[in-house]
């Protein structure tokens, strides 16, 4: 079957197409199902290998998260080594999230002009060999780390800035955000990995933790391989059956973004889901060391490996909840969706006002009860998580698709900055200067870190309000991303499926 437009119908549309007159909705014959319109096709890739380019996309995102978290999961071990504090230790996430948002702009610009799988290639064949140089780092270079961490982080960002639009651009809308969880349900999957296989490698060989960090640039490498041979740049814009590219600068690109109320707020709303994820991330495995020499009233650690099933036992529960958070919550806002435009952001909303108080419950209870702290993070994780993939896809939509890398990197830009990049070093200084009040007592040195912990719940709520804020405006700004950009050129608007 043919999709086209009546003669007339379609060469006004082709006259008006650089005028910004917006195609309609309906570009399919009269009667025919939207569901039968395939888009693979459209984009000149077959069904087949964009599900494949989509789980290479999957895995190479579930690498660079793991390696994230595997740094987490050893952190005991790297402050005994460097000799750094909290606070000092925090540098780490702030150096590294530093880099990788500045290059995330530079990425969104090239992405949208550029061939974005070279980029990626490039980016991640850098980072492999950064990673494994980060290994051999001797103790004592603690400024040497920091310089390799920000190295890092520039060449990361080239592929988490640039893979979310690749699987924009290979899959039609109602698939679309069953696709973007695939690739999402990396973030809880690498981030359990990361503990569990930190803590066991750096158990395994008796507190040495550079061979934990030299997993992830093997497997890395073979990500790259596969993407250079069966990973095909998609057409821009191919999902909305317009294959089209922006004639203006970038500074227009980012004015005509920051217009999207709905994005900023659904942009804010994510910073705060990044906030709470990188400190509990980032300080987990040292507050359940602490919690537990209250409870088990044990001497400090006196060797190089110290409980590290509590590591393995959080990076278990994180993949289980992460998985299910993520299928849930992209399936709820489908279904919700039904009834109310507007399911997304109020399932991201809900969601993590529900968190907010389990995970509040838990820290306050980390000294009272272990189990009852991992059933409620487990829970509070599992309302976290459900906006992960609803989130991602919200920033594509409501941005038209000649925008949507350089939206990606612009939302990058302000959720790493302002979250994890910070939230880190911002927990360990709250934990530092609480600890003053009594250096030497166990108890309070656990107090220090709840505390500071703590204050995650209320910005949790914090991001909820966003969330619900953004649906006030997401079904206007998203019918103005669907039409043809005025400072756009349309190269194809006659589609042919079969």
């Amino acid at each position: 079957m043919t999709a086209h437009y009546k003669g007339a119908e379609n060469m006004a549309l082709l006259e008006n197409s650089t005028q910004g007159t917006s195609l309609p909705s309906h570009d399919v014959e009269k009667g025919a199902d939207p569901q039968e319109q395939d888009l693979p096709p459209r984009a000149g890739i077959s069904s087949t290998r964009s599900i494949i380019s989509l789980l290479i996309l999957a895995y190479i995102n579930l690498v660079t998260i793991m390696a994230s978290f595997i740094g987490a999961a050893i952190l005991p071990n790297m402050q005994a080594s460097f000799k750094t504090d909290d606070h000092i230790t925090g540098l780490i996430s702030i150096v590294f999230m530093g880099s990788y948002v500045l290059s995330a702009l530079v990425y969104g610009y090239l992405g949208d002009r550029c061939n974005r799988i070279w980029i990626m290639c490039v980016g991640m064949t850098i980072w492999s060999v950064v990673e494994f140089y980060i290994s051999f780092i001797p103790d004592e270079n603690f400024i040497q780390y920091l310089v390799l961490k920000a190295l890092l982080g520039a060449a990361e960002a080239s592929f988490s800035t640039l893979a979310p639009s690749i699987i924009d651009n290979l899959f039609v809308e109602d698939k679309r955000s069953r696709m973007l969880s695939i690739f999402n349900v990396a973030v809880p999957l690498g981030c359990g990995l990361g503990y569990i296989i930190g803590s066991t490698v750096t158990n395994a060989l008796g507190g040495n933790w550079h061979w934990a960090l030299r997993i992830p640039p093997a497997l890395s490498i073979l990500g790259v391989l596969l993407m250079i041979i069966l990973v095909k740049e998609p057409s821009r814009g191919a999902a909305d059956n317009r294959k089209s590219f922006s004639l203006k600068t970038w500074l227009s690109d980012m004015k005509q973004i920051s217009k999207k109320r709905s994005f900023i707020f659904c942009t804010l709303g994510t910073t705060t889901v990044h906030f709470t994820v990188g400190a509990i991330g980032f300080w987990a495995p040292e507050f359940l060391l602490r919690a537990r020499k209250i409870l088990e009233e044990t001497a400090p650690c006196q060797t190089a490996v110290c409980n590290y099933h509590d590591s393995m036992i959080f990076g278990i529960l994180t993949v289980v909840a992460g998985i299910i958070g993520v299928v849930a919550g992209v399936e709820i806002a489908k279904r919700f969706k039904k009834y109310n435009p507007r399911a997304d952001p109020l399932v991201c909303g809900f969601g993590m006002l529900g968190s907010a108080i389990f995970l509040f419950v838990a820290i306050y209870l980390a000294n009272i009860s272990l189990v009852a702290t991992y059933v409620l993070i487990f829970i509070g994780d599992i309302l976290l998580m459900m906006n992960f993939s609803i989130a991602a896809d919200i920033r594509l939509y409501v941005v038209s698709p000649v925008r949507r890398t350089t939206a990606q990197a612009m939302s990058m830009m302000i959720t790493h900055l302002f979250g994890d990049a910070i939230s880190p070093l911002i927990i360990g200084g709250i934990s530092n200067l609480t600890k003053r009040l009594d250096l030497y007592s166990t108890l309070w040195s656990f107090r220090s870190l709840q505390y500071a912990l703590m204050a995650c719940s209320f910005v949790v709520i914090l991001g909820g309000g966003f969330f619900l804020l953004s649906s006030f405006y997401i079904e206007k700004d998203r019918e103005k991303a669907e039409m043809v950009d005025e400072d756009c050129v349309l190269e194809d608007v006659i589609v042919t499926s079969p």
